[in-house]
């Protein structure tokens, strides 16, 4: 699973070689650098654990700080993922993988956060259709989620019941991405469509 950590800038569109306007997402891919090397023979498998922008050293645990330290890497990174890269000899601790890792053309994946809506009633986070009126004294009702349990049994609530809660903020994953253009220079890759999360979120890029 080769993965390359980005932060997505926002949405635009292009034009395609036939004059189609092609929606795409604008995301800044890398650059990561490689803060540790996983083996075989010291972990019983292979990856590279990716770090993307910088963090302030206060701000980091101790025990974090001296992971990089061991590298020999002055800054700390904001975000720290590991992908199972199945050939590691070519790279070494503190190089750095960037977008070109990727060719224009090709389709992957892509893994956020989706946006966060903060508490929200059933309406809007299951599709509720209300009460449907204002009869009978419901005057106040009309988004309300009605009955949720009987009283003499189960007297209780069941587990799963949709009721209000916080909505967004899920893990998703887009599948089948295809890549448009590529900037090498600016580290900047377009993929046709949206992907999830708001602008300057943290999203996984990961070849299929």
């Amino acid at each position: 699973m080769v993965g390359l950590i980005g932060k997505k800038l926002g949405m635009s569109s292009i034009f395609g070689n036939d004059g189609e306007m092609i929606p795409v997402t604008v995301i800044q891919a890398g650059p990561c650098k490689i803060v540790n090397i996983r083996t075989v023979e010291k972990d019983g498998y292979t990856a590279l654990q990716l770090g993307f922008g910088k963090k302030k050293s206060k701000n980091v645990s101790k025990p974090v700080i001296g992971q990089y330290t061991k590298s020999g890497i002055d800054t700390p990174s904001a975000i720290l993922k590991e992908y199972r890269y199945t050939e590691t000899d070519a790279y070494k601790i503190g190089d750095e993988i960037k977008v070109d890792l990727f060719t224009e053309g090709e389709k992957i994946r892509v893994k956020g956060k989706s946006k966060g809506k903060g508490f929200q009633g059933v309406m809007k986070r299951h599709g509720f259709g209300g009460v449907g009126g204002t009869t009978h004294g419901q005057s106040d009702r009309l988004r309300a989620p009605g009955s949720i349990g009987s009283s003499s049994y189960p007297s209780r609530v069941f587990k799963g019941m949709k009721m209000g809660g916080r909505t967004g903020f899920e893990a998703i994953t887009v599948q089948n991405l295809k890549i448009v253009k590529i900037l090498p220079e600016e580290n900047i890759i377009l993929v046709k469509g949206a992907v999830p999360g708001s602008i300057n979120s943290i999203v996984e890029l990961i070849k299929k």
